[in-house]
């Protein structure tokens, strides 16, 4: 994917080939209250990363654990300032693989905060809980182009396929806000690796590629006035379903939020077999 100073990067014939024609809606950091097309910021960085960051690309697999592991919340131990957790319920054994989400905060957030959003749910649904910080106040692809977020995200996954036993049919991106945008992004980019993608409040949605089948849960509140609705999820929800993609959407009487009931139809949704038994 080549990269210049005048984004989408992505051209109209490219999304029509993988019939995502209409996706990008990008927005610029300090405009959050604004879906409409916006010149990005060109992402500063003083590391090279892989070519495969680059494109939005995630290799790492769930396997066997080659490690012993504990349940709780633990750190990740992959930066000194901008890191990430990954909390394991108390239900979990190594003998049988868990669900997995990894789950990513909103512009100016941290690992932290995207946690508090599933944790209550993490025990009772028996799921394994990733959460990375972005490497700068947002995820890369808001702020240019897909790279540095993508590389640590990949260094992450790779940590905890080694450490825990993962469902690779139950593997899921989530976020909120701009950390739900970001999950659309890389998870339809990565379809063959995240079978679910649960996006609270979107604002937009990227891909770089059209990869595999996953399934999609979206929910929005009505009275959004950060990112609104009519802008944002129900024109995102449009295009998604035009491109033959299960989509699973829930509006609710509220703001820029995740009310609790609506964070747990998502994991339910996750955790429950698909209708066709997929």
């Amino acid at each position: 994917m080549r990269q210049n100073n005048n984004p989408p990067y992505w051209t109209r014939r490219q999304l029509l080939r993988f019939g995502l024609a209409g996706m990008i809606l990008p927005l610029a950091v300090s405009q959050l209250s604004n879906c409409q097309k916006r010149n990005l910021l060109v992402m500063e960085s003083s590391k090279q990363v892989d070519s495969r960051a680059t494109e939005g690309r995630l290799l790492s697999r769930p396997t066997r654990p080659t490690t012993s592991a504990l349940a709780g919340l633990h750190p990740l131990g992959l930066h000194e300032q901008r890191d990430g957790f990954v909390y394991v319920p108390k239900t979990y054994r190594a003998d049988q693989p868990a669900p997995l989400v990894l789950i990513l905060h909103g512009a100016g957030g941290d690992a932290e905060g995207a946690l508090k959003i599933l944790r209550h749910l993490a025990n009772p649904f028996g799921t394994i809980l990733l959460a990375v910080d972005s490497r700068q106040q947002t995820w890369d692809i808001i702020r240019g182009g897909y790279g540095p977020d993508i590389a640590f995200i990949e260094r992450a996954l790779a940590q905890t396929f080694s450490h825990y036993a993962i469902d690779p049919n139950q593997v899921a991106i989530a976020g909120f806000s701009d950390g739900a945008s970001y999950a659309l992004s890389v998870g339809i980019t990565n379809g063959d690796l995240f079978n679910h993608i649960i996006a609270f409040s979107p604002g937009f949605m990227a891909p770089a590629r059209q990869s595999g089948t996953p399934r999609l849960f979206i929910s929005h509140g009505k009275w959004d006035t950060v990112l609104p609705i009519e802008r944002c999820s129900r024109p995102i929800v449009q295009q998604l379903r035009q491109a033959d993609y299960d989509v699973q959407y829930l509006e609710f009487n509220g703001l820029h939020t995740v009310p609790s009931a609506i964070a747990q139809r998502a994991m339910k949704w996750f955790t429950q077999p698909a209708p066709n038994g997929n």
